[in-house]
């Protein structure tokens, strides 16, 4: 246990130091108000679903620290999570770029927007933690799992990639810029390309998963996909 929390709060400093350093170090200054008020959001956001993971649920905690493509065990899937990596540090650099360079011209209100949307893919990641136990940050079948079709995923199969896309989406106008959202499109299409190869594995491989698949007909946009 002692080496979870030890693992999870390195993470978690790492991960936020790195963003500091993108956002601060490539715009070369500190007065980037809007990158403060992502970071402090993006932080306490999540270290509110760390510290609820740590009282509710340590073994899907340790399911999500065991995260990124040296993690994956499919070499498909590691190529999908550099390429997923890679293009969220672009977004932050971008985001780093515009704001140097003076790019972009947006408005403080879609700035709020931004961060109600950052908070709100947030919220929704928090749901499916709380509704499925068996969210590995890999592409596997725990033993005993089974389909999970209340909550969220009575929407959409993949509410943690919903999720993740609007926190996704949030971000750039967070941050006051739009040429982040090149970085954006890219992150998408990989999530699609992930998320179509992990419902391939888990037709095969998870009971039931076929006649859920059946029954809930959105992958990722609720009446749209």
């Amino acid at each position: 246990m002692h080496n979870l929390l030890g693992r999870t709060i390195a993470g978690f400093i790492f991960l936020i130091c790195l963003l500091g350093l993108l956002l601060f170090g490539v715009a070369w200054t500190l007065n980037f108000w809007q990158a403060w008020i992502y970071l402090i959001i993006f932080a306490s956001s999540s270290a509110i679903i760390t510290i609820y993971l740590w009282k509710k649920d340590t073994k899907l905690l340790e399911r999500r620290v065991n995260a990124g493509p040296a993690a994956e065990k499919e070499i498909y899937q590691k190529f999908i999570q550099s390429l997923a990596s890679i293009a969220f540090i672009g977004i932050f650099i971008l985001a780093a770029l515009d704001h140097r360079f003076f790019w972009s011209h947006i408005s403080i209100y879609s700035v709020i927007v931004g961060d109600i949307l950052v908070i709100f893919g947030f919220f929704i990641v928090y749901l499916v933690f709380k509704e499925n136990t068996y969210t590995a940050a890999t592409i596997e079948i725990a033993k005993s799992q089974k389909v999970i079709s209340t909550g969220p995923y009575s929407v959409v199969r993949h509410p943690m990639y919903s999720g993740a896309f609007i926190l996704l989406l949030g971000t750039p106008l967070a941050l006051g810029t739009w040429w982040a959202f090149i970085a954006c499109v890219v992150i998408i299409f990989v999530i699609i390309l992930r998320l179509l190869d992990e419902e391939k594995f888990l037709t095969k491989n998870l009971k039931g998963y076929k006649k859920y698949s059946e029954k809930v007909k959105y992958h990722l946009v609720p009446f749209v996909w």
